[in-house]
């Protein structure tokens, strides 16, 4: 195995380039809109604390760690990044990625972290490694990933696979260098509805500028949840977008929205449509429900990332037809002692769907 694969190389497999890397090259191969791209896969990670001597240094530093103590987890963190920060990457790993990134004509990357035990149905390691975006430069882009690799030992990995039983001496890192995306919006869709665990809708959450002030939670981004059935809006919530994550000559920063954005609308119902579409095929594709990443790039939507969602509520179901939950009590339609309405009236049917939207949404 090569120290650079192409994003949709047949061995970018789960071992070689990580959940994220898999991910990606899965849809590729699918026909998706996937921004291009490379992968620096794990061979690559493996050499340099191999000839840096640093996977030794690690599990020293890590000899009877106690997960929940957060202080030894930061000291613990800190020694093991300066072992990364003090290294020089090797210099056949240099050339693998200049060789592929000069092929790029010195264009703007995202540079992401991915991890061998990440992205996987029964485990939830999103935002545990670093994501750098707006890189650009040869030696910027070996810097960005060098920290990369440096984030597979943050305090919250290194807790994570001590509390799941996840050997911290065999994990290794991946990085996915990918041409950066100059999206107008961006956000969320998730395939099933993460709140309320109803299978058959699509939460799409959408905000102005990159996708970071979304997935750090700076922004309340709209919300829209379409039923995959019919692919109509069930719920539509356009927020106040105060905040928005944008470009700038060394990396990106938070600014504030204009007037004229902040109460618009995101996305348009051809946008929603499209959105929705892109996700039931990705569903399809991985066969359970998707947390999934996207861009817009003058009207073009492209997927960035691609993971199972791994915490979702049972689904509720209404135990009866002719029942109805109403501020929280179950009221019968024939039980005159409590709140009686017929379920098959235009009242009941109103006060159902006014019930139903306070305890999902």
């Amino acid at each position: 195995m090569s120290f650079v694969l192409s994003l949709s190389n047949d061995d970018a497999t789960l071992e070689n380039v990580g959940g994220k890397g898999t991910s990606l090259a899965k849809m590729l191969a699918a026909g998706l809109p996937v921004p291009d791209g490379f992968h620096v896969t794990t061979k690559a990670y493996r050499l340099f604390v191999s000839e840096n001597g640093i996977q030794r240094r690690i599990l020293d530093a890590l000899k009877g760690i106690d997960p929940h103590d957060s202080d030894a987890l930061d000291t613990a963190s800190q020694q093991i990044g300066s072992f990364f920060t003090e290294a020089k990457t090797p210099r056949k790993i240099e050339s693998a990625v200049s060789l592929v990134y000069g092929k790029m004509k010195n264009a703007p990357v995202a540079v992401r972290s991915s991890a061998t035990a990440e992205d996987l149905p029964g485990a939830s390691f999103a935002g545990q490694q670093e994501t750098y975006l707006n890189i650009h430069g040869e030696q910027e882009v070996l810097a960005a990933i060098k920290r990369c690799w440096a984030s597979l030992w943050t305090a919250r990995a290194i807790a994570y696979r001590l509390n799941n039983n996840i050997d911290n001496g065999t994990v290794a890192l991946a990085v996915v260098v990918q041409k950066l995306v100059f999206s107008d919006a961006a956000g969320i869709l998730f395939t099933a509805n993460p709140i309320n665990g109803k299978r058959d809708e699509l939460v799409i959450n959408a905000a102005w500028g990159l996708g970071e002030a979304i997935v750090s939670g700076l922004v309340t981004p709209d919300t829209i949840i379409v039923k995959k059935d019919t692919g109509k809006i069930a719920y539509r919530e356009t927020a106040e977008k105060r905040i928005m994550t944008v470009r700038t000559a060394q990396g990106t920063k938070e600014v504030p929205v204009s007037d004229s954005l902040k109460k618009k609308p995101v996305l348009s119902k051809k946008q929603i449509e499209e959105l929705a579409w892109l996700g039931m095929k990705i569903e399809r594709l991985y066969q359970m429900p998707m947390d999934i990443e996207w861009a817009m790039e003058k009207e073009k939507v492209l997927i960035v990332q691609a993971r199972p969602i791994t915490v979702l509520p049972p689904e509720w179901v209404l135990p009866e037809k002719k029942v109805l939950l109403f501020a929280g009590v179950w009221a019968d339609r024939y039980n005159r002692k409590r709140l009686i309405i017929a379920a098959d009236s235009i009242i009941a049917a109103t006060t159902l769907m006014l019930a139903e939207r306070q305890t999902s949404y």
